[in-house]
């Protein structure tokens, strides 16, 4: 056999490397390696790199707008994100888009919405390191194809999985970061404000009010800006 027909037997490896990103974690997802969201999404529905693939009945990829300057990241699933497998339908979701239409934003036109995790934990335990860890070049993928300007991570686990901080939300809370060029900002998980239903001054609530006020004047600087 000659060298030209041996190396012709490995053309395809490169393609063949990606095909086994769903079977194991220890398989890295370069940037770049997914051409758009529906290809990404064909592997996360498939996807065995962590334990949480075995019990899930949807992968949990995103929605709204894949060209939006605003990304919302969440922690992961619950049983309504599972059963239809869509990020933030439940009772934190209905919130969060009361929330961003306070101030005339939706995810049709300038919001897209992703999780840390991709499946649902057993009872909506918080993710494990490893399983984060596992999932998080994903949404590095996510985060590259829908190229926004500002993040919102809701929540702990969410500042945890993007940042590294293990910071307490109510601490960081309403500051600007910045990641990999982009601005993120920590917001409180809409679960937390259901559970915090007042909005006297000083409340959770009212804390997020200021917040998504300082999110949407960003958003206008920018979009004022190209």
């Amino acid at each position: 056999m000659s060298s030209d027909t041996q190396l012709s037997l490995f053309d395809g490896s490169s393609f063949n490397q990606q095909d086994l990103i769903p079977t194991d974690a220890k398989i890295p997802i370069p940037s770049g390696t997914y051409a758009n969201m529906p290809e990404l999404a064909q592997h996360c529905n498939n996807c065995r790199r962590c334990g949480l693939g075995e019990n899930r009945t949807h992968a949990v990829v995103g929605r709204g707008n894949l060209q939006a300057k605003i990304m919302i990241i969440g922690e992961a699933p619950g049983q309504s994100e599972d059963e239809t497998g869509l990020p933030f339908v439940g009772k934190s979701g209905q919130l969060l888009e009361k929330i961003l239409a306070s101030v005339n934003l939706s995810t049709e036109q300038d919001v897209y919405i992703g999780n840390i995790n991709k499946c649902r934990p057993p009872e909506n335990r918080v993710p494990t390191a490893e399983e984060m860890a596992a999932c998080k070049p994903y949404l590095l993928e996510q985060i590259r194809l829908v190229d926004p300007k500002i993040i919102l991570l809701t929540g702990a686990t969410a500042v945890k999985g993007i940042t590294g901080s293990k910071q307490g939300i109510t601490k960081i809370r309403g500051q600007w970061l910045e990641s990999e060029g982009r601005l993120c900002m920590p917001i409180f998980h809409p679960s937390y404000l259901l559970r915090n239903p007042s909005r006297e001054k000083g409340s959770p609530k009212w804390l997020m009010w200021q917040d998504i006020q300082a999110v949407k004047a960003k958003y206008d600087e920018i979009k004022g800006e190209n």
